[in-house]
């Protein structure tokens, strides 16, 4: 009997220290293909390449169970090629990650890394796209790895919910007290863009920015559980319809 085959991606790159972590946690659980983006794709959403073409290159890899990729695109895009042209079966599970960084609150929209956790849900395949709170490239994934491979296994078990990725984050630099599922803290981003003139006096503008938590004191939220110490688990929905406020639009139409 095969082995569960596991696909990884990531919007880091290919050479990203989280990625190469997540593939050697799954290689415990079935065969690993990754097809991660050939350079950074960070804050790429659920972006595709529709006016350019897309190039699929082998990497070498030192683990047999793991097979190595990277494609000229987007996250969405690796899922895609994958799907397309990589893979010889369905996978039975796409990950996404380890992310360099938080996804944590409104943070997941903007992600590429949960744009591709995202579109494995929507083609119907169970997808988890994970992160550590820790934008370093030497940042440390061991004390989170026991809490990836838990999840990783009994998503591979139990499956997930018709129509539900998950959104898992994990705070940097201490050994997470456990996690805990809940929903993305509601919250903005101020001061977004720092401005500059050019060395030939033109303006230009440099994104950066401060997340502004609306419910920092909330339980229920990531962000409450991220700055104590614990792992959040958030189940996303790719489809994005208001379905409790059609009657409202509705009337207001009428």
């Amino acid at each position: 009997m095969d082995r569960p085959l596991i696909f990884i991606t990531n919007d880091d790159g290919i050479d990203a220290a989280g990625l190469h972590k997540l593939a050697a946690i799954a290689s415990a659980y079935g065969d690993v293909v990754v097809g991660a983006p050939a350079s950074p794709q960070s804050g790429k959403s659920s972006a595709l390449t529709v006016n350019g073409a897309l190039e699929l290159i082998s990497h070498p890899s030192t683990d047999d169970a793991i097979r190595m990729f990277s494609i000229t695109g987007t996250p969405v895009d690796c899922v895609k090629v994958a799907m397309h042209a990589l893979l010889d079966r369905r996978p039975d599970l796409i990950l996404s990650g380890i992310n360099h960084g938080s996804n944590a609150a409104v943070n997941n929209i903007y992600s590429g890394t949960m744009g591709a956790a995202m579109e494995g849900c929507i083609i119907g395949i169970p997808s988890i796209g994970f992160s550590l709170l820790d934008h370093s490239p030497r940042a440390d994934f061991a004390p989170m790895s026991p809490f990836v491979s838990d999840i990783i296994r009994r998503v591979l078990e139990g499956g997930l919910p018709h129509d539900v990725c998950l959104n898992v984050n994990f705070p940097a630099d201490c050994t997470p007290q456990g996690v805990k599922v809940v929903r993305a803290a509601r919250g903005h981003w101020t001061e977004e863009y720092r401005d500059y003139t050019s060395p030939h006096g033109r303006p230009f503008f440099w994104l950066t920015g401060t997340f502004h938590n609306d419910e920092p004191d909330n339980p229920d939220t990531d962000e409450y559980w991220l700055k104590r110490g614990y792992g959040t688990i958030v189940p996303i929905r790719p489809d994005q319809t208001a379905s409790d406020r059609i009657v409202a639009v509705e009337d207001m139409m009428a």
